[in-house]
């Protein structure tokens, strides 16, 4: 999402009543369902290749990067840094322990 789309639709949620404030967050719930999803999915495909070439589950440095994108997004978009972290923690803590639980 650009800038410009996070202005635009600003503007219009404006104009829009509760129903239809709630419509739109639910709309975007499904959305981040399916982002997750598809995280998930990513992530496994991740923990197949890792296996098959020996590799640990856990790669910090990797993690760090993943971290220090979800701050500089957050720091984007103007959403609370340490939420947006604490949400990137939890996937990946999901990742890694599905990845354990499959080796």
């Amino acid at each position: 999402m650009t800038d410009e789309t996070v202005d635009a639709a600003a503007e219009s949620f404006q104009d829009m009543s509760l129903d239809e404030l709630r419509e739109e967050i639910e709309d975007i719930d499904r959305g981040i369902v399916e982002l997750i999803a598809r995280r998930t999915y990513v992530a496994d495909t991740v923990a197949k290749v890792k296996a098959e070439k020996d590799l640990p589950t856990t790669d910090e440095s990797q993690e760090e990067r993943v971290m220090e994108r979800a701050g500089k997004n957050a720091a984007h978009f103007e959403v609370d840094s340490n939420l947006v972290k604490a949400i990137f923690r939890l996937l990946i803590e999901m990742n890694k322990a599905e990845q354990r639980q499959n080796r």
